[in-house]
């Protein structure tokens, strides 16, 4: 068994350069979003759900992305809506939102 059921990454990357980056999206105000809803709803914890940062994770065109292991699920979003919608029916339903994945 896995330490986390699901392990949640957030590309919260900012490119110094001005090319299109995640965070150009609010990456890190959705991960903190996704953090505390899951935290609510007391999901969070060893054999439940981890929230993390994570770098550039180079898919930048296909952004704002998520990807969810040990499924190894890409996701992109546009709003707290999605992202309700993800924890909703992926993390806690076990069914991959079909119309936000990569």
């Amino acid at each position: 068994m896995t330490y986390y059921q699901h392990h949640v990454f957030f590309c919260i990357n900012q490119r110094a350069n001005g090319e299109r980056c995640c965070n150009d999206h609010h990456a890190q105000e959705m991960r903190d979003y996704a953090k505390a809803r899951i935290k609510e709803l007391k999901l969070s914890g060893k054999g439940k759900i981890r929230i993390n940062n994570a770098g550039c994770l180079d898919r930048c065109s296909e952004g704002p992305v998520i990807v969810i292991y040990p499924e190894e699920v890409w996701y992109t979003y546009v709003d707290q809506e999605d992202i309700d919608e993800i924890i909703e029916s992926h993390l806690q339903n076990g069914k991959i939102v079909e119309r936000l994945r990569i």
